[in-house]
């Protein structure tokens, strides 16, 4: 059981309270403080450790297609997306990414964090830890939402060149980070997925030298979320057979975030090395309880609008997580409380939450 304030950090731990100016290592002040919180305040399901991880200056040239949000002045309101992809022959602005290392600035950040923590904490660099693959995603924010849907039945063949534009574009890139040996494993403490941790025997592969790491010694992920109302004819048509390409140079795999699948999960299942699968607060949990059963780590991502509301309401929350206890009762269950952009400044919300969990897993027997 975990959860991630992810947009209501800033009203757990206010921007205010740090005293660090320089960006880089006001970034690692924040995260230190998010873990004290964890310890002190939330207390779910994840690990803090003694690593203090150091992102390797790795730069990405990127996909050469601007994307043109229409944003509102609202804080994190819904944006428009202005298409930047008109014609056919616009496949031809997307360019294959390069990827590449400032080796002097991760060194330069490796000593200054050393310096500052050394023989407090142990201090690691960082690299590439796997992949979120969304081609439909990205797509849609360059080809803009309406137009897309219009494309899947009135431009189907253009549709699959750009998926495949992109796919090729990616698997060139995984390469790149094999070769530069830009990756890093996945299989402990890690965020992986749309919302899990990565601990695994079962990765790296047998053959891992210890010192390279390959795409296929870490968790992979894909995900449509634009997805969400199409057909699952048409989801393995435009998206799942380009992402099970990526997905099939991975040791194991992650799949979904807020798409709802329970009507998609033969389709799903076809995923090599399977693992994991989102279950937004969108799903039918019953079907998709039946459907997976013990194949797959059931990821039941609860709908964070409960936390959001103008009165806090822990019986709602209650007997949400009551009832998929019930359901997901032959399941292997994760709950991955996540996307939650506001707790209306009371932080106790979500301390409530996690021992509500906690109390209806011991009520069900469950551990």
């Amino acid at each position: 059981m975990l959860i991630f304030p992810e947009g209501a950090w800033g009203e757990l731990v206010p921007e205010e309270s740090l005293r660090v100016t320089e960006p880089f290592l006001r970034g690692l002040e924040r995260e230190l403080k998010w873990r004290l919180y964890y310890h002190d305040h939330l207390r779910d399901d994840s690990v803090i450790d003694d690593i203090l991880w150091v992102p390797r200056a790795i730069e990405n040239t990127g996909w050469g297609v601007e994307v043109k949000a229409v944003r509102p002045e609202e804080k994190r309101g819904a944006c428009h997306y202005e298409p930047v992809l008109v014609e056919e022959k616009d496949v031809e602005k997307i360019v294959f990414p390069r990827v590449s290392e400032e080796e002097r600035t991760t060194a330069e950040r490796l000593q200054l964090v050393r310096d500052i923590f050394g023989g407090i904490l142990r201090v690691e660099p960082r690299g590439i830890k796997g992949l979120w693959f969304s081609p439909m995603d990205w797509f849609a924010t360059w080809r803009g939402f309406d137009r897309l849907f219009l494309d899947l039945t009135e431009r189907p063949r253009w549709v699959h060149l750009v998926m495949e534009k992109i796919t090729e574009g990616t698997l060139r890139m995984l390469e790149q980070y094999e070769q530069l040996n830009l990756l890093s494993l996945n299989n402990g403490n890690d965020y992986v997925g749309s919302g899990a941790l990565g601990f695994t025997d079962e990765l790296p592969g047998k053959d891992f030298d210890g010192q390279h790491v390959r795409t296929k010694d870490l968790w992979g992920h894909a995900t449509a979320q634009i997805f969400s109302l199409v057909s699952p004819a048409m989801h393995e048509e435009f998206a799942l057979q380009y992402e099970k390409m990526v997905l099939s140079r991975f040791g194991l795999n992650c799949y979904g975030c807020c798409e709802p699948l329970h009507k998609k999960l033969k389709e799903v299942e076809k995923i090599p090395r399977l693992r994991r699968v989102s279950m937004s607060p969108w799903v039918d949990v019953a079907e998709a309880a039946a459907a997976i059963g013990r194949k797959f780590i059931f990821s039941w991502k609860p709908n964070p609008a409960v936390l959001a509301g103008e009165k806090w309401e822990p019986e709602v929350a209650r007997e949400m997580v009551r009832q998929t206890l019930k359901v997901t009762a032959d399941c292997v269950l994760e709950i991955v409380m996540k996307d939650t952009h506001t707790c209306r400044h009371q932080p106790h919300r979500m301390s409530h939450w996690v021992q509500i969990v906690r109390e209806e897993i011991a009520r069900a027997g469950r551990s």
